[in-house]
């Protein structure tokens, strides 16, 4: 029997990747985020139980894949299972960054599809739907046999940056993978679009080599889905500065930030980087500024539990 809107409830949960968001998010929706109880064993093992009743509600859990990526995913299995054994009604899984995304396809023979797997444990754990932010690859979605919201931080980004009102700016593809999201970008800002021919030998390592633009004299927006060591931005910067950009700005959805990047920025060029909150940041930096995306999760959370249009958030931007 379908479940009136009368009867309907909402309980928001977080899982122990990013509590500060959740409750940020539990602000914007006026509710208070749920308990739960985790604990881990001698041996690492992982135990969750939640202390309250979640029969018949429909239930987000707010969980992102930030270090360590896999225990914490792990932990979002368990608190699926937990649910689903507790009779929740809808369990909605809000993963801000999606792990091991860049996993996407096999480049090479005997490689894994990990992106694919994860899904297929979301599933099989028990997810009714799964909200996502700015995935790697908007392919990702066919990897679940489930509805996907996949919204976007792009907007909140180019609002940033179009305050400081760049007159003279270009927007720049880090690579040719990225051009569809630094198109969609530029777009906003009304900006010309730059792109840099990447290549990459191996994981984490790359070598650009040329750039299809123009950025003499401009102030460059290099504009990418994620930082993680920072190896192909900092080769970005110093060819465009190479090229008599003016300045060069960094900006992205989801801010990794392995090793000393966060030091890096400091001594390096950049004028600054400006990144979501999809992760957690591990310190303070003069030259990162850190945009809040819990208002529209917030607002992604009301329009799935009224079973309302996700994409009217976004309507005309051609965005997801």
């Amino acid at each position: 029997m379908k479940k009136s809107q009368d009867h309907k409830r909402m309980m928001l949960f977080s899982g122990s990747s990013y509590p500060a968001l959740t409750d940020r998010i539990a602000e914007e929706l006026g509710i208070s985020a749920g308990k739960v109880t985790r604990t881990k064993f001698k041996n690492g093992e992982i135990y969750v139980k939640f202390e309250e009743s979640v029969r018949g509600a429909d239930v987000f859990v707010v969980q992102t894949c930030c270090e360590p990526v896999s225990d914490n995913i792990i932990e979002l299995l368990i608190m699926i299972d937990a649910l689903k054994r507790a009779s929740a009604g809808m369990i909605n899984a809000v993963i801000p960054h999606y792990g091991y995304a860049r996993q996407d396809k096999k480049a090479e023979g005997r490689e894994p599809i990990t992106a694919k797997l994860f899904a297929d444990l979301l599933s099989v754990a028990g997810i009714d739907r799964a909200i996502l932010i700015d995935l790697h690859s908007a392919t990702i979605q066919g990897f679940f046999d489930i509805p996907v919201d996949h919204i976007t931080a792009i907007p909140i980004i180019a609002k940033y940056f179009s305050e400081k009102k760049i007159k003279d700016g270009v927007v720049v593809s880090p690579d040719v993978g990225g051009v569809k999201r630094a198109s969609i970008f530029a777009k906003r800002l009304h900006l010309p679009l730059a792109i840099l021919d990447k290549r990459r030998p191996a994981p984490n390592v790359a070598e650009i080599e040329h750039i299809v633009g123009d950025v003499d004299g401009k102030e460059a927006i290099l504009f990418d889905d994620m930082i993680d060591t920072g190896g192909t931005l900092f080769k970005a910067v110093d060819m465009l500065l190479r090229h008599n950009a003016k300045k060069v700005y960094i900006g992205a959805t989801h801010p990794i930030f392995s090793g000393d990047i966060i030091d890096e920025f400091e001594e390096s060029e950049v004028e600054e980087v400006v990144v979501a909150n999809t992760i957690p940041i591990k310190k303070e930096s003069s030259k990162i500024k850190v945009l809040s995306i819990a208002p529209l999760l917030a607002k992604t959370i009301k329009k799935v539990y009224h079973c309302k249009s996700v994409s009217e958030l976004f309507k005309g931007e051609n965005l997801v």
